[in-house]
């Protein structure tokens, strides 16, 4: 029987049952999971409301808590734009906020912190180009916060900032300028940079390198990173270098500011001068200006204390000298010397004789920096040195020889020009050229002449012929003076006759320290026929010395009544020693004429062409009224940091050994003259008086 129904097919292997589906819910876990599986198990049902699961923290994840100002660099970068476009719009909300991350003091508990004081700087970068004239707050804030402590990378980016802010808004040129060089003494003068040129100095801490969160920036790289930020500005804008003088020049610390203040800022601008050499001429012309300065400050103030006073105080400051490098690493805020506590109230000369203490420590330091920086110039070769004395000499006639008390800055050209014969030929010609110039005027030429014959006089290193070269030559000046006035001259008038006075007074002073040098070898210049008869005690002078002296000695125009009593002295006693002309009894006859009969009642300030200045030999209404005053400009030196620089190129003052043979007819001469006498012969030569 055949089936109709089809076959039913039936799969090869086991029957599979199919998977049961829960109708209404599905069915809790029976077993316990572990932690692995609540990390793995994704589709795990979450705990009951009503069971709250216990949370463990990892102790080993660091854990941060962010402050408000703590943001992203998208979003500081967002606001600093908005702020300043809505500042264009006069709404100052949030320029204000910004401003106050740079204004906030770093030491302060809301001060912000070093990733979001960079993350501010670089959203500034980004928006330079909208910081004009009207953002001048927010730009003077970032000038006046505290860069210069802080990482490198800050530092690098700060840098970068300063050079896209003066190559797109050129008017910022100057105050960032004055920023910088303003940190090269250590905030010297006020901070706030629009009072910068005010006469209010205050030293500002030394905060600057150890700000918090930071690791501590020793000075010396205070310095760098400030010289390092001026020189990519000066490279990247080469004009930016005629503002500099200036600024230089407003910057440069007031005379009331420390010692420590004045070398740290003449240490700056030498070094300012290696990658600025254009500035040069600039930066030392401006050092030497206010050297002289200080130089003539203390004189003014030595002439007000006691001579003993002076000395003493000049002992002190030798006791305390301190090595330049321990000054300049110093961390202290100020001098101890200068800093006054309180409750302490000085009298009115204890502070005078303080401030001079102070000018005369300023004085050594940078007058021995100075020693120092010109050195290597005159040690290599002959267009360097020459180089360097033109310098030199273009400060001396117009800052040093037109100030009267300057008393120390000389010393500069006294030493460097005796490296060569050629530099000591420059630098007496210098001065024959200005005393011999009718062109200038009378004072000016009156101080060249003081200067040409106490640096023959003085200069260890000037040869006798330069000696007696330059005695020619102001023979010869003599002589054509005389000519001009013997014919209408009435007796001695410094008021007529104030340029030859001067002249002879510095004859005078020259054959006092270099009588020797005026001599010559007798073989030379005795004629043959009179060998046989020579006395050999009898000293040979060069041609013109005798003539030249005796005819401007005994002239009408009587110079020796003149000239300062001090030096006239001494050159009667040396003169009589040698035998060259016999004055003794001149000056006796001198004691007898007065020389108010011969100047009338003119005012000596305008018409006898001299300053009007009190000192020691001309205060005094008498006599010595109408007489020049004793005042050589490279009389002793005793600053006792810097005199190393000297020593061996000064001619010490020595006299004549048979001196004291002709003592008892120099006591013949007024108390007045034993006193400047004596005065010459400790040295001083009156200077330290009349300077």
């Amino acid at each position: 029987m055949v089936s109709i129904t089809s076959p039913v097919l039936r799969p090869v292997g086991p029957m599979l049952a199919p998977e049961a589906k829960p109708l209404l819910r599905r069915p809790t876990l029976i077993r316990k999971r572990d932690n692995t599986d609540m990390d793995l198990d994704e589709d795990a049902v979450p705990p009951s409301p009503s069971k709250r699961s216990k949370v463990t923290f990892d102790t080993d994840v660091e854990v941060r808590i962010m402050d408000e100002w703590e943001k992203g660099p998208e979003l500081i970068r967002a606001e600093v734009r908005r702020a300043v476009e809505k500042h264009a719009h006069g709404e100052n909300t949030g320029y204000d906020r910004v401003k106050e991350v740079f204004t906030t003091e770093p030491m302060a508990v809301d001060a912000a912190s070093p990733t979001t004081m960079r993350n501010y700087l670089l959203a500034l970068l980004g928006n330079v180009a909208s910081l004009n004239k009207s953002c001048s707050g927010l730009v003077h804030a970032v000038l006046e916060s505290q860069w210069l402590g802080r990482d490198e990378s800050y530092v690098a980016l700060y840098v970068r900032f300063l050079g896209t802010l003066v190559s797109a808004q050129g008017g910022f040129i100057g105050a960032v300028l004055r920023m910088l060089i303003n940190d090269f003494c250590n905030g010297i003068v006020s901070k706030n940079l629009s009072v910068m040129a005010s006469a209010e100095h205050f030293i500002v801490p030394l905060a600057s390198g150890q700000l918090p969160n930071y690791p501590v920036v020793p000075r010396t790289q205070l310095y760098a990173r400030a010289h390092m930020a001026l020189k990519y500005l000066l490279q990247l804008i080469p004009s930016a270098s005629g503002a500099v003088s200036s600024i230089l020049a407003a910057a440069f610390p007031h005379s009331t500011d420390s010692k420590k203040a004045h070398v740290a800022y003449v240490h700056n601008l030498l070094k300012l001068i290696e990658y600025a050499p254009e500035l040069r001429p600039d930066i030392l012309r401006l050092i030497t200006e206010r050297l002289v300065k200080i130089d003539v400050q203390i004189q003014v103030d030595m002439e007000d204390l006691e001579e003993d006073v002076g000395e003493g105080l000049i002992e002190d400051v030798a006791k305390i000298e301190t090595p330049l490098e321990d000054l300049e690493d110093s961390e202290d805020e100020d001098d101890e010397n200068d800093s006054v506590n309180s409750d302490e109230i000085l009298d009115e000369e204890a502070q005078r004789m303080k401030d001079v203490k102070s000018n005369v420590e300023k004085m050594d330091f940078i007058i021995d920096i100075l020693f120092a920086y010109y050195g290597p110039f005159f040690s290599r070769n002959t267009e360097e040195k020459e180089n360097a004395l033109e310098l030199l000499l273009s400060h001396f006639t117009t800052i040093i020889l037109p100030t009267y008390r300057s008393r120390h800055t000389q010393f500069l050209l006294f030493h460097f020009a005796q490296t060569s014969p050629s530099l000591i030929d420059s630098f007496a010609g210098t001065c024959v050229h200005i005393a011999f110039d009718k062109s200038r005027p009378a004072i000016i030429r009156q101080s060249a002449a003081a200067y040409l014959a106490s640096f023959v006089a003085r200069g260890k290193h000037v040869p006798s012929q330069v000696v007696q070269d330059v005695f020619d030559i102001i023979g010869s000046q003599l002589h054509g003076l005389l000519t001009e006035y013997e014919g209408t001259c009435r007796g001695p008038d410094l008021r007529r006759y104030a340029t030859f006075y001067a002249l002879v007074q510095a004859l005078l002073y020259i054959f006092c320290f270099r009588w020797q040098d005026l001599m010559v070898d007798p073989d030379n210049y005795v004629e043959e026929d009179d060998i046989a008869a020579f006395d050999e005690k009898q000293p040979v002078w060069a041609p013109g010395v005798k003539e030249t002296l005796f005819r401007t000695i005994y002239s009408p125009l009587n110079p020796l009544k003149v000239c300062s009593p001090a030096i006239v002295a001494e050159f009667a006693r040396i003169d009589n020693d040698c035998g060259l002309i016999y004055v003794f009894s001149l000056l006796e006859t001198n004691k007898r004429l007065r020389l108010s009969r011969f100047t009338g009642s003119a005012s000596r300030g305008s018409a006898y062409n001299q300053p009007d200045r009190e000192t020691a030999l001309s205060a005094k209404n008498d006599e010595s009224y109408y007489q020049l005053d004793a005042y050589f400009p490279f009389d002793p030196y005793h600053l006792p940091r810097s005199k190393k620089w000297i020593e061996g190129d000064y001619v010490e003052w020595k006299g004549m050994p048979e001196a004291d043979e002709q003592k008892d007819e120099v006591d013949s001469l007024s108390d007045s003259d034993e006193e400047e006498l004596s005065e010459l012969e400790d040295e001083g030569t009156g200077t330290e008086e009349s300077d």
